[in-house]
């Protein structure tokens, strides 16, 4: 079904995705309490920390979702696009709602309630798995691909990643001492979790943008511990775990194009298309 019409879901996707580049605009150029949002983050150092230009990704992030926005209104689609508008309608509900909890997490992580920022992070990452789970189950168009399921599995990528590492900065917060185990070794454990959970999210959503922002945020994180004023190779057990979860997103993204080719053959060598 097609409907390029303002549907009041259209307004509410973008009013609160408004806010939420607002908030975070605002979070660095006044700044929120006085502080930029990196000096959170270096107040709370641990080993899972990326190299400072994986949050440049934040850029690419909005673009998309501003793309996704102008979607819903009806822009980017003609009359014969085929726009799914009960699947614009459930996914723009939980975006709505994450960018509300994105907002709220800025200033919840300006003013170092770290518990909170945990919280609506989680909201965050809620939100955005049921969303991909929603477009994953929907038959989607190249455009609804592009303009729907490309966005939020960026956006999830991402997330997913920055949820381990809020969590992780929490656990500093609470001076938590790790069971007695070294810090590096708790990265390792925290570096194979995340990768562990990023790849079986991949491989169940077929999902190589998911898998590109894995990619990005895991060769930040590498970064950070060979440069010199990262932590310049102190802790090399870290960045060979780090490489290891680096080869396993690379042989995920071949078994999902490995897949793609295969279910793409058995489409054109189907007896009904060759009628």
């Amino acid at each position: 079904m097609t409907n390029t019409a303002v549907r009041p879901i259209s307004l509410l996707v973008a009013a609160t995705y408004l806010v939420m580049v607002a908030i975070n605009g605002l979070a660095n150029a006044l700044p929120i309490n006085g502080i930029q949002t990196g000096d959170v983050s270096d107040a709370y150092p641990n080993l899972f920390a990326p190299a400072g230009y994986a949050f440049s990704i934040w850029g690419v992030i909005y673009l998309l979702l501003l793309l996704h926005v102008l979607y819903q209104f009806g822009l980017f689609r003609t009359d014969t696009a085929g726009a799914d508008t009960a699947l614009l309608d459930k996914v723009g509900r939980f975006f709505a709602v994450s960018s509300l909890a994105n907002a709220g997490w800025i200033l919840a992580w300006h003013f170092d309630l770290i518990a909170l920022s945990v919280l609506l992070m989680l909201v965050i990452l809620a939100s955005l798995a049921v969303i991909v789970q929603t477009i994953r189950a929907a038959d989607l168009n190249t455009r609804e691909k592009w303009l729907v399921a490309v966005p939020f599995s960026v956006y999830f990528g991402w997330i997913t990643v920055a949820t381990v590492a809020n969590i992780t900065v929490f656990l500093v917060s609470l001076g938590w001492d790790g069971f007695g185990l070294a810090e590096s070794t708790w990265a390792v454990i925290i570096l194979l979790v995340a990768a562990g959970i990023g790849t079986v999210a991949m491989l169940h959503n077929n999902d190589l943008a998911y898998g590109a922002v894995l990619l990005w945020a895991f060769t930040a994180i590498l970064v950070k511990h060979r440069s010199a004023d990262g932590f310049a190779g102190e802790y090399p057990q870290v960045a060979a775990t780090v490489v290891a979860c680096l080869v396993v997103f690379v042989v995920a993204a071949g078994v999902i194009l490995v897949r793609g080719r295969r279910r793409t053959a058995s489409l054109v060598s189907s007896p009904a298309l060759r009628r």
